[in-house]
């Protein structure tokens, strides 16, 4: 871990790259419109995932999109899905459940993992900075819990739950997974099997190897700085939402050891956030947590969202953990 404060690419505009503009009033202008795709609930439809949109929290504007392999439909069997909760990247303050790249990689996992996927529209960064997202996604779990949803109820096995992120989506899904072990009976009859932290994004006030080299073609340095400046409470890359090593964390983890929780941590050598998540796959180690780290070489951050091939061979990736940690 390098101690050299470094600054970011200066060549690289944060706000053009990201296509944001800063408001006087701290809000964001998000000018790049970003392809959303319609759920599809229809089961005369050929698309071979249904989905639909439930609203969470009206008043926080946060909804949920629920993914259904239509194939569940036509089975006489009494077996239930496992369930995936899931959280979208796009540093804190970009994108949306709806958002195309994030619906289709959903809908892919439902059809190839065979599950079913609540994905969490959670609310964005510097309009809600951090701990927002972290108190949707404790909501999100207590509302599966509870909901009447007939898909939920006909089709989803609480009892095999897995918690999954994305980029910043990992960094919700470890925070949510710390508060959730700390209050695990009140989300009963919802038990959490496992985290999936898919390239989570994690920082420190010290630069890495990889964010000195900034040479990630999809999240340059200056741009990574820019979202952890947006959505972090307060400008301190220390502060325990962006640094895992810091704060209750590391002694909260003693109860997902003890729980018995699998995590899997998925990324490339090549994410400028790398060495920050070989880092918590040693924290979480020397706490006893039961984890699985598959690194690939090469790469980006993101590299599968955008390439077909790395994306199924993540979902390849993601069904084995899955059939490993399911309880009968």
């Amino acid at each position: 871990m390098s101690s050299q404060r470094a600054p970011s690419n200066p060549t690289v505009d944060p706000y053009q790259n990201l296509q944001i503009a800063l408001n006087a009033d701290g809000t964001l202008t998000r000018l790049r419109e970003i392809p959303n795709t319609p759920p599809t609930s229809d089961p005369s439809h050929p698309t071979p995932v249904l989905s639909k949109d439930i609203p969470l929290n009206q008043s926080n504007n946060t909804w949920v999109r629920i993914f259904l392999p239509k194939e569940a439909l036509d089975h006489n069997s009494s077996t239930k899905l496992p369930l995936i909760v899931y959280f979208h990247g796009g540093g804190f303050i970009l994108f949306s459940a709806a958002s195309s790249n994030f619906h289709d990689f959903c809908a892919n996992m439902a059809i190839d993992l065979h599950v079913i996927i609540v994905s969490v529209e959670y609310r964005l960064a510097p309009e809600h900075r951090l701990p927002a997202a972290y108190d949707d996604a404790m909501e999100a779990l207590h509302w599966i819990k509870t909901t009447p949803d007939d898909w939920l109820r006909d089709y989803a096995d609480l009892s095999n739950t897995f918690i999954m992120g994305s980029s910043a989506g990992g960094n919700i899904v470890y925070h949510a997974g710390l508060r959730a072990a700390m209050e695990i009976d009140k989300l009963e009859p919802l038990v959490i099997r496992g985290l999936i932290l898919h390239q989570p994004g994690f920082g420190g006030s010290q630069r890495t190897q990889s964010e000195l080299r900034d040479n990630d073609p999809i999240l340059p340095l200056s741009v990574l700085d820019l979202v952890w400046e947006l959505s972090l409470p307060i400008a301190d890359r220390d502060h325990e939402y962006c640094n895992p090593k810091v704060g209750d964390g590391p002694q909260l983890l003693e109860k997902i050891k003890l729980l018995g929780w699998k995590v899997l941590v998925v990324g490339y050598d090549g994410d400028i956030l790398f060495e920050h998540q070989i880092e918590l796959v040693k924290l979480m180690r020397e706490k006893g947590v039961s984890v699985v780290s598959q690194f690939g070489e090469g790469g980006y951050h993101g590299v599968d969202m955008f390439e077909p091939a790395e994306a199924k061979a993540l979902r390849v990736v993601l069904k084995n953990f899955i059939l490993s940690s399911l309880v009968a």
